[in-house]
């Protein structure tokens, strides 16, 4: 609830965008990402600045042409968007950061139950993951979706 004692915690203006990641969050994202491959060039994209452009297209829900130019370039987004899709990161970063949001909530880290809705049975039925545009607009909503319930719950527990 926002009261005048816990405002200032939900502040955000120091960061350069409101989505970016502060030093805490990144402690838990960090291990999650992979190292970059032998050979080859280094990685001259940090990946912190990555996942910030990742999060920055999540949560405005601007289009890849229109990434800020401060941000890596949307070609280097998107390729490791898709790199991370196809390699289970963002898989794995969801289920760390829902195990973390369900603790912090004195709760287990596995539900216990679940509901199924007609709708969600309906629309398995034609076709589910066959299609990359629709596996890709689940992962996003999978990762924005993780990413704003942890930082809500951190923000909660920082709050108590």
């Amino acid at each position: 609830m926002w009261t005048s004692d816990n405002r200032p915690k939900y502040n955000r203006d120091k960061l350069r965008y409101p989505s970016d990641l502060t030093d805490a969050e990144w402690s838990h994202i960090e291990p999650l990402i992979p190292p970059a491959k032998r050979g080859g060039r280094k990685r001259s994209v940090e990946p912190r600045e990555i996942v910030n452009g990742l999060i920055y297209v999540l949560s405005t829900g601007c289009q890849w042409r229109y990434v800020p130019k401060d941000l890596p370039p949307k070609s280097t987004l998107f390729d490791y968007f898709d790199l991370w899709n196809w390699d289970g990161t963002l898989d794995r970063i969801h289920h760390a950061l829902y195990v973390k949001c369900r603790e912090t909530m004195d709760r287990e880290a596995s539900p216990t139950a679940c509901v199924i809705d007609s709708q969600s049975v309906k629309s398995a039925e034609k076709g589910g993951a066959a299609s990359i545009r629709a596996a890709t607009m689940r992962a996003k909503v999978r990762l924005e979706g993780a990413y704003h319930l942890w930082r809500k719950s951190t923000i909660q527990t920082v709050v108590d």
